[in-house]
This record gives C-alpha cells, sequence and structure tokens, in this order.
C-alpha cells in the first residue's frame, strides 16, 4: 500500500512519520508549498518531496492520502483525493463548516473512496482503558464527568487559528477531541451549555454536556496557557472514581509566562508512554481497515456528529442559554450523515 501526505507541518511530520513504520505500507511522497519543508520531512523519512498535489497524485498513484493541512484547505485537497480515486485520512475537524464536511464525505462516496477521521484520542491507551472500565461498570453509574485539554496558543505560531471561520477556534479545533470521545463513551446527549472567552492571548471554553440519565460532563479547553501541553480526564459514578492526568508522574510544577521575545509555542502533539505514540496505532488502524473493508473505530458519522455538538456549543456560548441536541437534525439519523 502507498501512501502519501499533503501537509508538512507538525501534524503532516507526525503522519509521515508514523506511516514510514507501519507495516506494509510505503510512504511513498510528502507535499508542501513550501519547498525547503517539504525537502526537509522527505529527508527525514526517505521519501520524495512535492509542491504540488496534483503532480504528487499523478506521479505516485498512491492508495492513501494524510490530509495534514490547515482546516479550512481540507475540502478542495479530499475533493481532489476522493476524485482521483484515493482513499483519505483527514486530520479533524472535517471541515470549517458542516456544510463543507457534507460536500466532503458525499465525494467520497460517490468516488467510492474511504475516507477516515483522525480523531487520535480514541487511540490514546490511558483514554481506552478509561473507557473500556466505565463501560463494563467499574465506577457503577457515571454522574459527573470532566475532561481539561490546554496548552499554549497555537496561533502564536500559525495565524490562521485567529479566524475562527477558518479554524473554528478552540471549540472546533482542540475541545472536539473531548467531545467526540464522550459520545464514544456515553452515545448522545441532550443539551449543551458553554461559556467562552477570547483575546488576543488566549481562547478558552467550558462546555458541559448533558445525558438523559442525568449525568453530566464538563470539558474545558484552553489556548494560552503559560505551561506545557496538558490533558485530563475523570469519570465519578456511584461506585467510585476513574482518573487520568498527563502530568501526574510530575511532583513539582512551576509555569511562567514567555516574555515577548521567547520563541512562541507551536502546534501541540500530546505524548503517550505506549511503544508506538497514538497517530502510528490510528494510521495502522486505518490501513487495516483498507485491506479487509471493516469499519473504521471512528466513523465519519462519528466526526460528523462532534461537529454539530461543537457548533451546539458554540452558538449556546454566544447567545449564554443551553441548546438541545437532536440526533436527526442536520440530515443525521444515529450519528450518520446522509448527503
Amino acid at each position: 500500500m502507498k501512501a502519501v501526505v499533503v501537509g508538512c507541518g507538525i501534524m503532516g511530520r507526525t503522519h509521515a512519520r508514523n506511516w514510514s513504520s507501519v507495516p506494509g505500507v510505503e510512504l511513498a511522497a510528502v507535499c508542501d508549498m513550501d519547498k525547503e519543508l517539504a525537502e526537509k520531512t522527505a529527508l527525514a523519512n526517505g521519501t520524495k518531496a512535492y509542491t504540488s498535489f496534483e503532480e504528487m497524485l499523478a506521479a505516485e498513484q498512491p492508495d492513501i492520502v494524510s490530509v495534514c493541512v490547515p482546516t479550512y484547505l481540507h475540502k478542495p485537497l479530499v475533493l481532489m483525493a476522493a476524485q482521483a480515486g484515493v482513499h483519505v485520512v483527514c486530520e479533524k475537524p472535517i471541515a470549517p463548516s458542516l456544510k463543507d464536511a457534507e460536500e466532503m464525505i458525499a465525494a467520497c462516496r460517490l468516488n467510492n473512496v474511504r475516507l477516515f477521521i483522525a480523531h487520535v484520542v480514541r487511540f490514546f491507551p490511558s483514554y481506552k482503558d478509561l473507557a473500556a472500565k466505565v463501560r463494563a461498570g467499574i465506577i457503577g453509574d457515571p454522574g459527573v464527568m470532566h475532561t481539561k485539554r490546554i496548552g499554549g496558543h497555537p496561533g502564536r505560531a500559525k495565524s490562521w487559528y485567529y479566524d475562527e471561520e477558518k479554524s473554528g477556534g478552540v471549540i472546533l479545533d482542540l475541545l472536539i477531541h473531548d467531545i467526540d470521545y464522550m459520545r464514544s463513551v456515553f452515545g448522545e446527549a441532550e443539551s449543551v451549555f458553554a461559556m467562552k472567552r477570547t483575546t488576543e492571548a488566549l481562547d478558552y471554553a467550558l462546555v458541559t454536556l448533558r445525558y438523559k440519565n442525568g449525568a453530566i460532563a464538563n470539558l474545558e479547553g484552553y489556548w494560552g496557557y503559560p505551561g506545557p501541553f496538558t490533558t485530563a480526564v475523570e469519570f465519578a459514578g456511584t461506585k467510585g472514581i476513574l482518573r487520568f492526568h498527563s502530568d501526574d508522574a510530575v511532583s513539582l510544577r512551576v509555569h511562567t509566562a514567555r516574555s515577548s521575545d521567547e520563541e512562541r509555542p507551536r502546534v501541540a502533539v500530546p505524548k503517550s508512554p505506549a511503544y508506538h505514540d497514538p497517530y502510528y496505532y490510528e494510521l495502522e488502524h486505518f490501513a487495516e481497515c483498507l485491506r479487509n473493508g471493516s469499519e473504521p473505530v471512528v466513523s465519519t458519522g462519528d466526526a460528523y456528529k462532534a461537529m454539530e455538538i461543537a457548533f451546539a456549543a458554540m452558538a449556546s456560548a454566544q447567545t449564554g442559554q443551553p441548546v438541545r441536541l437532536d440526533t436527526d437534525a442536520h440530515g443525521l439519523k444515529g450519528g450518520v450523515p446522509h448527503v
């Protein structure tokens, strides 16, 4: 199987490195408009560099492409790949709007290619283990859940993050990880309420999901945190509590604000203590789905529904009112978009 990567930023380099390690997959090429960056990434992974996506598709005729460009550029590249008959791994979120996401899903179906959306949190060993324990009833009936996902502001390295029409801000770009994860554990929520504060230095959101059984999930996302990228999750139920915190191994933490002349933080890639990083397991899973025709852990319907909830949270933050979540809204039925 031949894989290629378009976009050689941090996520593109992460995909390239891991495709190079997946058994039965050849990393045939990488592509970026920045020639120097493309060549550097190609050299690091022993492959070819292109600056034209069309040229790379025509010359390499890959089986699958990882689309790792900014969110607002996903759609044209996914459509181009679909028309060329190439399967797609697309970084989350699918697109900056539900309409664009629907068109991308429809184009892949029309051209009989698979579209995989890279919600990598599902592949983190700690998060998988927590979800399995909750489903097994270890904590009894869940009552209150908390997640945290905080780090430096990516807009300091990539200015397009400041434009919500392009990135969706902290809710659509960052908190969508935990929105998808909680949905994978508990299914559909019935309502969402959100609070959000945005300045040039920070983008902060607190999203509360309420489930039909009365359980509540509080999801916290923060761009602009002066310390390292940090994640946490806690499940509290009638029989106990399950917790994970990425900083648990550190006994003393001192975080100071960066001065204006310090190197700005880059887009964070969460770490994992596993033998392979979660991005490897994610890509290995997608490759296996292509080989045997099986359904991925994260479907396009799952990814689309996570976008719906994110947009509902954004609407709630604007109005100050909770938003009801209708599982049949926006063409959804049972979590699968009909387009």
